[in-house]
């Protein structure tokens, strides 16, 4: 693995002990499709997938990856055929809640330099004072938040994304700022929610179809499905999700 690639495994998703203060809080998106594990949440778009690092594996950290919604089968299906996954092992289930443990098949440099030409501008990253502590995989990319020291430490990170992929900023704030729950929703998750909930889809019994409200989105009802189970996972993540005992390691 160049050093460049070994970068972005550390860059950000490590936590830095001697980093305590952080200026900003950032959540924004990556478009990028070589990504790991875009492929899964490209084949299973219901599910809601969260990606994390294990690093007490050496230079290539193995993934952690939890998985709400989406069937078990075409989870596992996927995880199986994605060709950045080399083997995988459930460990743990909450409900809808899966937890697999996965070895990823590719190094970094051959996962994204089919689609990334400045592999060694991940080398400056590492030393960028900032710790992405969530990252969501998507069909197309990784929505991510972040904590970065400064102004000038988010626009080093955000500027090779611009160059590299495509970069697209959903908040920025100061880390004394309050978050209310749904601030992490993305604009097209709010509306969906707000319309859904106006048109009565959440009511006993319902006065809205999922049909009716996609035709008001003008979206199909798989893309609304989509943004509602993701919207929601997003929700529960932020209020009763943090109150539940962890999925066994």
């Amino acid at each position: 693995m160049s050093a460049g690639a070994d970068a972005l495994f550390r860059q950000g998703l490590q936590p830095r002990k001697e980093q305590q203060c952080m200026g900003l809080i950032a959540e924004f998106q990556i478009h990028c499709d070589a990504l790991p594990l875009v492929s899964v949440a490209a084949t299973v778009p219901e599910a809601s997938i969260v990606l994390s690092l294990q690093y007490n594996h050496g230079r290539r950290p193995l993934f952690i990856v939890t998985v709400t919604g989406g069937t078990e089968q075409a989870v596992e299906r996927a995880l199986t055929n994605a060709d950045d996954i080399q083997e995988w092992t459930q460990i743990g289930t909450a409900g809808d809640t899966r937890r697999y443990q996965a070895v990823p098949a590719l190094s970094f440099e051959e996962q994204l330099g089919g689609q990334i030409d400045d592999l060694d501008g991940l080398e400056a990253l590492a030393t960028a004072d900032a710790i992405i502590e969530q990252i969501t995989v998507t069909a197309d990319g990784w929505e991510q938040m972040g904590w970065f020291a400064d102004r000038a430490a988010f626009t080093d990170f955000s500027s090779f994304w611009q160059r590299n992929a495509e970069f697209r900023l959903e908040r920025l704030t100061r880390d004394a700022e309050p978050k209310s729950p749904g601030n992490g929703l993305t604009d097209r998750q709010l509306e969906a929610l707000r319309t859904a909930y106006e048109m009565g889809h959440f009511e006993i019994p319902r006065r809205a179809s999922l049909d009716a409200v996609a035709t008001e989105l003008d979206i199909s009802a798989s893309s609304l499905s989509e943004r509602l189970r993701r919207a929601q996972t997003q929700l529960i993540q932020e209020t009763v999700a943090t109150l539940w005992p962890p999925l066994p390691e």
